[in-house]
């Protein structure tokens, strides 16, 4: 797979969104963690991904959003905005208010519970792209959005738009990653949606991480990611087998519930979750405590 011109880096945090306690946007604790991110190393930042709830804002407040880490990072990194909805007007619509907020990227999932069938895919994402002159990253996690986008959609995606350079792989399905990779055109990535799966993605030639862990301990994941780049699969191995722990603690319930929790922990609280989501049970926040201690982060 050709790396070359590839604008976001192979470190990505994809930031949690910080409320107050009456569950109103924290947008001054946002460009605190932005700015925290980056200096613990983050290549670039995605904005209202999953881990940041996106499904629980509104079209407005994930604008004052972009707007204001855009504001804040004021351009040392770039920052890509998830624009993507079920809806593909609406994903059109969003994308073009986020290009022009100032944000240098666009990411967009797979359409979720309207089920299109894969050509429908195609045709929403190219819509999505041509509307914008920013690269995009697709999304794909079918545990969220029941179905898979295949392979040969997303490299036909890849081959036939050229702002299309990415794709965020989150479906757990090595044989699919390892034929886009294999395949894809000059300058097209994979970037590993899961933390537990980027050693054997980035085994297989993948480029980086789009990460949950990266909110709350930057330092080791980062430190996996670069032992891979450098070949050092030893030591990128021993730092993944420590760290593992902490990967599965975060999703033992929906993602950001947990990762939220260990924030706080770390002494960065970034508020409460949204409901339907809700905050992590005592029990929880025990193991997490222990599993934190274990690995190192406190």
């Amino acid at each position: 797979m050709a790396t070359q011109n590839v604008p976001f880096g192979r470190f990505i945090p994809a930031m949690v969104t910080p409320f107050h306690n009456d569950l109103s946007l924290d947008l001054k604790r946002a460009q605190e963690l932005a700015l925290s991110l980056i200096a613990r190393g983050a290549d670039t930042l995605v904005i209202c991904g999953t881990t940041g709830e996106s499904p629980t804002l509104d079209y407005q407040e994930k604008a004052q959003l972009f707007r204001a880490v855009v504001e804040a990072v004021d351009k040392s990194v770039p920052v890509v905005a998830n624009v993507g909805d079920n809806c593909t007007q609406h994903s059109v619509e969003f994308a073009r208010e986020a290009a022009s907020l100032g944000v240098d990227g666009i990411m967009a999932v797979v359409p979720y519970y309207n089920k299109p069938p894969q050509d429908g895919l195609y045709w929403h994402f190219r819509s999505i792209a041509e509307s914008v002159e920013l690269p995009v990253i697709l999304y794909n996690i079918p545990g969220r959005c029941v179905i898979n986008m295949e392979s040969e959609t997303t490299l036909r995606l890849a081959y036939d738009v050229p702002n299309i350079v990415a794709v965020k792989e989150a479906s757990g399905k090595l044989d699919q990653i390892a034929e886009i990779i294999a395949n894809a055109p000059e300058g097209f990535v994979v970037y590993s949606g899961d933390d537990e799966a980027t050693l054997p993605i980035m085994g297989l030639g993948g480029y980086g991480v789009i990460t949950t862990i990266g909110n709350v301990a930057p330092e080791p994941m980062k430190e996996i990611v670069d032992a891979l780049v450098a070949n050092e699969h030893t030591k990128a191995l021993a730092s993944h087998l420590k760290l593992q722990p902490l990967m599965k603690e975060l999703f033992v319930t929906a993602n950001p519930i947990m990762v939220k929790a260990a924030m706080e922990m770390a002494g960065f609280a970034v508020g409460p979750v949204r409901l339907p989501l809700i905050e992590a049970t005592a029990k929880q926040k025990e193991r997490l405590q222990k599993v934190m201690e274990a690995v190192g982060v406190l």
